[in-house]
C-alpha cells in the first residue's frame, strides 16, 4: 500500500517555527518581525499549539515571559533551542505522511533553494530535533533535495507542483522529471502529478514555489494568484497558469473549482525598490482557521472574501507580512504543520539541542 501525503486541512498537533535571530538576514528588521510572529502565534494558539524553536536559552526565557504577558495558556507553547541558519520553516521542516495508518516524518535534504544561502543548519535542524525526542513520529531521513513550500497535496494522491522548482538543475540535477515522480510516488504516495509550466513572481528566492502560485482548499478547489494588470510584468505567464489550472482534472474527470486571488499593488523593498514577492496564495491551514497574509492593500479584502468561501466553517484571520517579504517569504514559507500523532503533547520544558 502506498503511503498517503497529508492535506493542509488534516487535524494537526501544533505549528512548528522558527524563531529569528541577529544572526540572521533579520538582525534590521528583528524587532519588526519579532511583532508578526507573535502575531502569528496569538493566532495560531486560539486553535492549537505551536512548536518554536529558539537560538538559545535567553530566547527561551524572553518568550516564555512574552507569551505569558500576551494571555496564551502555557500549554499552547512549547520552546526548543537549536541552531538553526533562518527562519524558513515550511522548507526545512519535516514533511508528514500516512504510512500503515501511522504518522512517519520525511527529513528531506534543504540546500539553501538551491545553493542561494547557507542552510548546513537548517538541513540538520529535523534530525536534531528527532534524536532529543521532540516528535512522536519516526522521522526518516531522504537524500532528495526538496522544501515544503515546493510541494501541495489534496490529500487524495494528487500533488500540484511547479517544473521551475522541482526540475530546477538547481536542486536534483542527476534526475530526470521521471526520476524525481517515481521518488515522490514512493515517499508520498502520489499517483498523480500536477505540473504547472508558468507562474512567477519577482522577488521570490525559491523558483517558483507552488505555496506562492496555487494552492489546494480541499480536494475539489484551488486557489490561485491572478494578475488583472497587462501592464504588470507578472500578466502574461500567470495568464498561462491560469488556463493551465483550467484545463486539469481531477482523477474522475471532473474540472477543479478554481478560486482567483487578487495580486496586490507592487510592494517594493524600501532599501534599494526591488519587487517583492506578496502573495495572498501564501496563506496557512490550521485546525478550525486559516491564517492569511495581508499587506495593507485594497486587495486585502477581497483575498480574505476569497478564501472564506473556499474555507466555510473556518475563522478567516489576518496576518500583516509587510515585513516578512522583506526577506522574500510570507506567511505560510515561516510555518510548518505537524498532523495528529506527530508530536509529543507540547509543554513547557527546558529542552535543548546541541546539534
Amino acid at each position: 500500500m502506498l503511503p498517503r501525503l497529508f492535506p493542509e486541512w488534516h487535524p494537526q498537533d501544533a505549528i512548528q517555527l522558527t524563531w529569528p535571530t541577529t544572526e540572521s538576514d533579520w538582525e534590521p528588521l528583528l524587532e519588526r518581525i519579532e511583532a508578526t510572529m507573535e502575531a502569528i502565534v496569538v493566532a495560531i494558539t486560539r486553535f492549537q499549539p505551536v512548536l518554536i524553536v529558539v537560538a538559545d536559552a535567553p530566547t527561551r526565557q524572553r518568550l516564555d515571559t512574552r507569551f505569558m504577558q500576551l494571555g496564551i495558556h502555557p500549554k499552547q507553547w512549547r520552546l526548543i533551542v537549536a541552531p538553526a541558519d533562518d527562519t524558513w520553516t515550511r522548507d526545512h521542516g519535516p514533511i508528514a505522511v500516512e504510512r500503515q495508518s501511522e504518522v512517519v516524518l520525511l527529513d528531506y535534504r534543504f540546500t539553501g533553494w538551491g545553493g542561494k544561502f547557507p542552510a548546513q543548519r537548517d538541513d540538520a535542524l529535523t534530525a536534531a530535533l528527532a534524536d532529543i525526542g521532540i516528535y512522536a513520529a519516526p522521522c526518516e531521513q531522504r537524500d532528495l533535495v526538496l522544501e515544503g513550500g515546493a510541494i501541495d497535496s489534496d490529500g487524495e494522491g494528487t500533488l500540484l507542483v511547479t517544473e521551475a522548482c522541482l526540475l530546477n538543475p538547481n536542486r536534483n540535477p542527476d534526475l530526470t522529471r521521471e526520476d524525481i515522480e517515481a521518488r515522490l510516488r514512493d515517499d508520498l504516495g502520489v499517483e498523480r502529478f500536477l505540473w504547472l509550466t508558468q507562474g512567477h513572481l519577482e522577488g521570490d528566492d525559491t523558483d517558483s514555489h507552488i505555496d506562492t502560485l496555487a494552492r489546494f482548499c480541499d480536494a475539489h478547489t484551488i486557489a490561485y494568484v491572478r494578475c488583472e494588470d497587462p501592464d504588470d510584468p507578472h500578466y502574461p505567464a500567470l495568464a498561462q497558469m491560469e488556463s493551465e489550472l483550467k484545463a486539469m482534472r481531477r482523477a474522475d474527470g471532473s474540472a477543479y473549482r478554481l478560486i482567483p486571488l487578487p495580486l496586490p499593488q507592487p510592494c517594493h523593498d524600501p532599501d534599494d525598490g526591488h519587487r517583492l514577492p506578496a502573495t495572498y496564495a501564501n496563506f496557512l491551514i490550521i485546525n478550525g482557521a486559516v491564517l492569511v497574509p495581508t499587506y495593507a492593500d485594497a486587495a486585502d479584502g477581497v483575498a480574505l472574501t476569497a478564501l472564506a468561501s473556499a474555507f466555510p466553517g473556518r475563522s478567516i484571520i489576518p496576518i500583516d507580512c509587510r515585513t516578512v517579504i522583506r526577506q522574500h517569504g510570507s506567511l505560510h514559507c515561516l510555518t510548518m504543520q505537524l498532523p495528529r500523532g506527530a508530536l509529543f503533547t507540547p509543554s513547557n520544558g527546558d529542552v535543548t539541542s546541541e546539534a
